[in-house]
């Protein structure tokens, strides 16, 4: 039985646009979107030296145009301060503000219930394998850009 590998790449995004529904509807409440979450929780990891609009592209692979109006609105809502760097005067920092960390744990309360929803019923070993596999995937996708508009390398 050959499998339908169109149909795996229509399942992996409804996987991801029902999770992001998901979080959104539970982190509403805070005002906020699942990837503002997601976002707000990654900056908030890294208030202690700040983090800039490039590391998060880098971590997350989202535009920096998208990043730049989803800081632009946790700015607007107070979850995020923006300061520029002390070494690079072109460079802003951005940083976690109190009220941002007043919703990290609700925010990492509602993603791990998430996690745990999306996984019920996976052992360890199924984990580790999907991990492995979503790790492979990542890493030809990678190596499939960088060829910069040459041949696909056959595999």
């Amino acid at each position: 039985m050959d499998v339908d590998r169109t149909e795996m790449i229509r399942v992996n995004r409804q996987i991801n646009i029902q999770l992001e529904r998901a979080a959104t509807q539970t982190i509403a409440q805070k005002g906020l979107t699942g990837i503002q979450g997601h976002l707000l929780l990654c900056i908030l990891a890294h208030s202690d030296k700040g983090m800039s609009l490039t590391d998060i592209h880098q971590e997350f692979g989202y535009s920096m145009a998208a990043l730049s109006g989803l800081v632009k609105r946790l700015r607007e809502k107070g979850y995020v301060r923006v300061e520029p760097c002390a070494q690079d005067d072109r460079r802003k920092l951005l940083f976690g503000t109190g009220k941002g960390e007043e919703v990290r744990e609700f925010l990492d309360r509602s993603i791990l219930r998430a996690q745990d929803q999306l996984y019920q019923g996976f052992s360890q070993e199924e984990l580790a394998t999907l991990d492995r596999l979503q790790k492979k995937m990542l890493k030809n996708l990678s190596a499939w850009r960088h060829c910069n508009g040459k041949e696909v390398p056959k595999t």
